[in-house]
């Protein structure tokens, strides 16, 4: 079953893509939560057009995310945690706590766009993030979890 889809969906594409899934996740979930709709030939026309008429506008959106991505490249993020004997934390640490950093920093960049590697991190040490400011737009984040003084 080919689907146009109306917004970002997790694992499965972004906004205006054209998707092919099972019937049944099409039909029961995509269709009645507003995800998507079907790929009809006249669907797809319009699609088309609305695709031309936003390239420009799109690729303004691109560079300044592209010069977001270089201000987050430059930055150095120590997140201080509290932890225990042997660097292990009292919690862990996750986008959340990410997010907040780059938010001290002047960065609003939301927790659902940011993906540490490897989930939650739970002891000292120097990780790294995947930011997506767009969907052609991502930058590996580095960052340190230190332990609070």
């Amino acid at each position: 079953m080919e689907l146009i889809l109306r917004q970002d969906v997790e694992n499965l594409g972004f906004k205006d893509d054209i998707v092919t899934v099972k019937n049944g996740y099409g039909r029961n979930f995509l269709i009645p939560q507003g995800f998507a709709v079907m790929a009809t030939a006249s669907a797809k026309k319009v699609l088309a057009e609305t695709l031309k008429q936003r390239a420009f506008k799109e690729k303004k959106i691109v560079d300044e995310a592209t010069k977001i991505a270089e201000a987050l490249k430059a930055l150095e993020i120590k997140i201080a945690s509290k932890a225990g004997a042997g660097d292990k934390l009292f919690g862990s640490v996750t986008s959340i706590d990410l997010a907040d950093a780059l938010q001290k920093e002047g960065h609003t960049i939301e927790k659902k766009f940011i993906n540490v590697i490897g989930g939650s991190v739970k002891r000292l040490g120097k990780y790294e993030a995947v930011v997506r400011l767009h969907r052609e737009v991502t930058v590996a984040l580095p960052f340190e979890v230190i332990a609070e003084a």
